[in-house]
């Protein structure tokens, strides 16, 4: 049974939209910078939605009233802002490669692990020989840890199968998640992540049976929302994965891509032509590429975390933002390059390594990650109508203080689906 939640006293009450009726579906260039508040506000929750919100001098004891069944939170010296959406994350996942890590530290590159059958290859034998049912056991543990940090909606990635038998598994484990989890949660089916041991020098192959094999049977089983392609130096080239955009579109799956983390690919370029609703990684980016971006619907997604933990180049985001694209942020939850999905942490990078604003790294890791994730009409801001996923903070002295705090937990209480999270 829903409860009517009211939180009142809210000390700054984060990225209220500008239009009660209107609302965007995403936020780009110099209006990054633009993070609405209400200071000494309040909001209501009735059922799973947010159905109201204001200053504390409008609001009315009667809106309390003891004829229903109705929660009052007093959020005094707390901030209110909606969840964080995570786009891209592999969070399926069988056991860990921290000895792999290790390797990193020593000086082996990403690409020198992976052509020793290490990196994605890695994580796919161990999660051949796992079950669905521990999949699903250590996904939930993940999604449990990442919810309490204030993830209200996740991506998820398959591509750790590289068989169509393994590839069906994990997609089959996300479906369990979104009837287990309250979290938002969106599929992507990712079966060209790499090229199996077995189809090197036969990669032709292999994409073969993604276009002939895989697809139909992810469609016929409903199993996703999105298709994505690793287009990148060493990986699909732009024709494979133009083949492979084209098969996932015609069973209605919108393609997402990895890009431009490796080299100049050419993933962005692909990306835009085929309507991608995001292109993500995007550590090679130039003139070329952010022109391109300016001319479409496409959502551009960095992932400092990858950086961060593998010591790559960051991404021109000043100049992307600059030259008025919108940006987005997620966590790239995964075994191998980036094993944390706190996005608490990400909003932090953004500002640290990409030198973003709090405003513009805030509407980074909420509406314009919903956008990236095809969530944003109800999602990543607070707006009438939309879906109640907010978090209260502990007490913290400005919303600046969200990024520059960035070793430690600043949130009290989430609120999932209008429920509180415990």
């Amino acid at each position: 049974m829903y409860m009517k939640l009211i939180i009142k006293n809210i000390k700054e009450l984060a990225s209220v939209e500008p239009n009660e009726k209107l609302h965007r579906l995403k936020v780009s260039g110099k209006d990054m910078l633009n993070l609405r508040t209400i200071k000494n506000s309040y909001l209501i929750i009735e059922k799973e939605t947010i159905s109201e919100y204001g200053l504390m001098r409008d609001y009315k004891p009667s809106m309390a009233s003891e004829n229903e069944n109705v929660k009052v939170i007093d959020a005094t010296g707390k901030m209110v802002f909606p969840a964080f959406c995570d786009s891209h994350t592999h969070l399926v996942y069988a056991g860990s490669r921290e000895i792999e890590y290790i390797d990193k530290i020593k000086g082996l590159s990403y690409e020198e692990i992976a052509k020793r059958g290490g990196g994605i290859l890695n994580s796919a034998k161990l999660l051949h020989d796992t079950s669905e049912d521990e999949l699903c056991e250590q996904a939930l543990a993940r999604l449990e840890e990442i919810k309490m940090l204030g993830t209200g909606a996740v991506e998820i990635k398959s591509g750790y199968g590289l068989s169509t038998e393994d590839e069906l598994k994990m997609l089959r484990v996300i479906k369990k998640l979104r009837q287990l989890s309250p979290l938002t949660i969106k599929a992507t089916f990712l079966g060209a992540h790499a090229v199996p041991l077995e189809y090197k020098g036969k990669q032709k192959e292999y994409v073969e049976i993604i276009i002939n094999e895989m697809i139909p049977m992810v469609a016929g089983e409903n199993l996703a929302d999105f298709i994505d392609v690793f287009c990148d130096r060493g990986f699909f080239t732009v024709e494979e994965t133009e083949r492979m955009l084209m098969a996932g579109m015609k069973y209605g799956l919108r393609p997402k891509i990895h890009a431009n983390e490796l080299d100049y690919s050419g993933g962005i370029q692909v990306g835009v032509k085929y309507n991608a609703l995001s292109v993500d990684h995007l550590e090679y980016t130039g003139d070329d590429e952010i022109v391109v971006l300016l001319d479409s619907e496409t959502m551009p997604t960095l992932l400092p975390g990858a950086a961060f933990f593998l010591g790559m180049n960051y991404a021109p985001v000043r100049k992307m933002i600059n030259a008025g694209l919108p940006v987005a942020l997620a966590s790239d939850f995964n075994p191998g390059s980036s094993p944390s999905g706190n996005m608490q942490l990400v909003l932090a990078l953004g500002c640290i390594k990409y030198k973003m604003l709090p405003e513009e790294a805030l509407h980074a890791v909420t509406l314009n990650s919903a956008y990236a994730m095809g969530v944003s009409e109800e999602l990543g801001s607070i707006g009438i109508g939309k879906k109640a996923n907010v978090f209260i903070t502990k007490p913290i002295p400005t919303y600046e203080f969200m990024p520059y705090a960035y070793g430690s937990n600043k949130i009290d209480t989430v609120i999932i689906n209008g429920k509180i999270q415990k």
